[in-house]
């Protein structure tokens, strides 16, 4: 090596130990904000929480629409005898590998919800109300996890399947109310608007929600069953079809009654604002609904309905959390709030 080369050498070594204490300092970091949180810190779990939940229903549907739903044909073991996939003459390895990194992905989900409790847990002052939501996170996965068993033994039954999206919807659900307590004080909830239009976003909370189970059925009984040995729901399909789309005529309806009656009330700022996202999230899911039925359902369109469909579904819930307060909470001091910052 000539001395020119040397200090070319020594860069390159320093280069990788750089990336590996960069990499060691950001995992401290990470541990540091669970173990030693602050208010801010339990709201950025929580927030993640809400992430990778709504992640893990666009994975769980790529596993389906990639053909993988039983590329690990057993569970808790992958493969016979094996829990990392091993050869299987009745799948492809490529199945196989989706389907197990899938159940590698339930892994991270459970790494947050623990993050979430330990925070919960420590944070000064510690609040009861956040502790029970923080709790429902790693039961929740737990209950994933056994009924994502049940799932792989049944052959993707499009019961089983579909109530494992119907928990992560509730999982979203949870995840997101932690989100919004945490950001908040425990005072006693106050409307931030008028009564009817409290009630009005209840009412359209359960609409989504129904529109969310007619695109379950949607979805159970059309193509894309996961595995060639998948069942099907024995419904006409143009029926469920024409349902799931009078459900979304309803909730488009509803979105445009609350925005206008937000407005026309001059309610806060945050709830017109949250309003108008969701009604744009659900314009957008709308066109991916309809582009993909005269295309004959492609699947990387259907993936990105599930997606819709979760987003569709966290905007839902926080226009109804922005329709009250319970008071200052010290995140909402500080002025922190990424959902605002994102716009969802």
């Amino acid at each position: 090596m000539t001395a020119a080369d040397q200090p070319r050498s020594r860069a390159g070594e320093t280069r990788p130990r750089a990336f590996l204490d960069q990499l060691r300092s950001r995992a401290l970091d990470l541990f540091h904000s669970a173990w030693s949180p602050t208010p801010f810190t339990v709201r950025r779990w929580a927030l993640a929480s809400v992430v990778v939940n709504a992640g893990i229903t666009v994975t769980g549907a790529a596993v389906r629409l990639t053909g993988s739903g039983l590329g690990c044909p057993t569970w808790p073991q992958c493969t016979p005898g094996s829990f990392v996939p091993a050869a299987h003459d009745a799948h492809a390895p490529v199945n196989m590998a989706i389907e197990f990194g899938n159940r590698l992905l339930t892994f991270l989900v459970l790494a947050v919800a623990v993050a979430c409790v330990v925070a919960v847990l420590r944070v000064t002052p510690r609040r009861s109300s956040l502790v029970r939501l923080a709790w429902i996170q790693p039961i929740g996965v737990a209950v994933q996890g056994l009924w994502g068993g049940l799932v792989v033994r049944s052959l993707l039954n499009p019961v089983t399947v579909s109530v494992h999206f119907l928990v992560s919807i509730g999982m979203i659900l949870a995840a997101l109310a932690l989100y919004a307590r945490s950001g908040e004080g425990d005072a006693p909830p106050r409307r931030l608007v008028h009564r009817d239009i409290r009630t009005l976003g209840f009412v359209l909370v359960a609409a989504v929600f129904v529109l969310v189970v007619a695109g379950v059925v949607v979805t159970g009984t059309g193509p894309h069953s996961g595995d060639e040995a998948a069942s099907r729901f024995d419904f006409d399909i143009q029926t469920v079809v024409q349902i799931h789309a009078d459900a979304v005529w309803i909730v488009l309806g509803l979105t445009f009654a609350l925005l206008f009656a937000l407005h026309v009330t001059d309610s806060p700022g945050r709830a017109r604002r949250g309003a108008l996202v969701l009604l744009g999230v659900e314009l957008a899911q709308g066109v991916i609904g309809y582009v993909q039925y005269f295309l004959a359902v492609p699947a990387i369109l259907v993936g990105a309905h599930v997606l819709g469909a979760a987003l569709v579904w966290i905007a839902t819930l926080r226009v109804v959390f922005l329709m009250r307060s319970r008071g200052p909470g010290d995140t909402l001091a500080s002025g922190h709030n990424e959902l605002d910052a994102v716009g969802v």
